[in-house]
């Protein structure tokens, strides 16, 4: 019987990169020590910039505008899936930002029944005064690192949250084959149950 370890090698093998050797768990342990402070610091700061805006937006606000302003005007589904929360969270989250003028809400350009949400001009001015002050602190924050440390810390930060995304993904697709008492994709047809 193949071991973790031999899956492991085989998995990465198929997708032609070498294996690394196991973290070791001293070294693991001090990685969700350090994300568990990093979570407990942004909650408290809010890491919400600097000066007069500082905390002014709260994150849920802030990664709506900020999806809106890079995808562009998308329904409800559309932006809860690519935020990878449900429906009914944005709809909540957003209701306030149409009620503040900061998101309206428009007609899809090639279906007029359907509604999309769009960032307003007064929206993206919001945006961006934000996103200046949150500048400020980080370039507070990261006062005397090199600009390849800031690099460095920037992509192995988006790789750490690309993965825990696609594991979240992952945990929830299997959750609903479950539930419906399916198989889950990768168990080789294996039933979960």
């Amino acid at each position: 019987m193949p071991t973790t370890e031999d899956m492991t090698t085989t998995a990465l093998n198929s997708r032609g990169t070498t294996p690394e050797p196991p973290a070791a768990p001293g070294l693991l342990d001090a990685l969700q020590h350090q994300v568990a402070v990093f979570a407990r610091r942004a909650e408290q700061t809010r890491l919400g910039g600097v000066g007069q805006v500082r905390n002014s937006m709260d994150r849920a606000a802030y990664l709506l505008l900020n999806r809106l302003d890079q995808d562009g005007p998308m329904g409800v589904k559309a932006l809860a899936a690519g935020m990878g929360i449900d429906s009914s969270t944005v709809t909540r989250q957003v209701a306030p930002l149409v009620d503040t003028g900061l998101v309206k809400r428009t007609s899809h350009p090639e279906d007029g029944r359907a509604v999309v949400l769009q960032l307003s001009p007064r929206g993206l001015a919001r945006l961006e005064e934000v996103r200046s002050s949150r500048r400020e602190l980080m370039a507070q924050v990261t006062e005397g690192w090199t600009p390849e440390e800031r690099e460095s810390f920037c992509t192995l930060l988006t790789r750490f949250n690309s993965s825990l995304s696609a594991r979240m993904a992952a945990a929830a697709e299997a959750d609903a084959v479950a539930a419906a008492g399916g198989v889950v994709s990768g168990t080789g047809g294996v039933p979960t149950s």
